[in-house]
């Protein structure tokens, strides 16, 4: 069941999010407010792994974490193919890099006016 959150609330997921992703060894885990730029989440988390499997394991602890905190994803693109793994959760969105995939798409470059959480 998917509860619909204050933005407080998506910034105590987003800092889950990250946590899990940190706990699993991800490198580079930031954490961008982007509501006021996008208006279609929150937060956009974003950690990078070295390999297919550590991308996996990342995305799999982000969802095991937040579901312990009752959220589930409306979305998950990329999992399979595990270069770029996508969980929309709503008011934050999780994105999961191979670190070669991530510096090409540079989403820091992109969002570079959002601020980032220090979580």
């Amino acid at each position: 069941m998917t509860m619909l959150l204050s933005s407080v609330d998506a910034k105590t997921n987003a800092t889950i999010a990250a946590k899990a992703m940190d706990d699993k060894n991800a490198s580079h885990v930031v954490v961008l407010d982007i509501g006021d730029s996008l208006g279609v989440a929150d937060y956009f988390v974003l950690g990078s792994a070295s390999n297919v499997r550590l991308v996996k394991t990342l995305v799999d602890n982000v969802d095991e974490q937040l579901c312990s905190a009752e959220r589930e994803p409306i979305s998950r693109e990329g999992v399979a193919e595990a270069q770029w793994a996508v969980l929309d959760y709503g008011d934050i969105v999780v994105h999961v890099f191979l670190d070669e995939v991530r510096s090409f798409y540079d989403l820091e470059r992109l969002w570079g006016d959002a601020p980032r959480l220090d979580w």
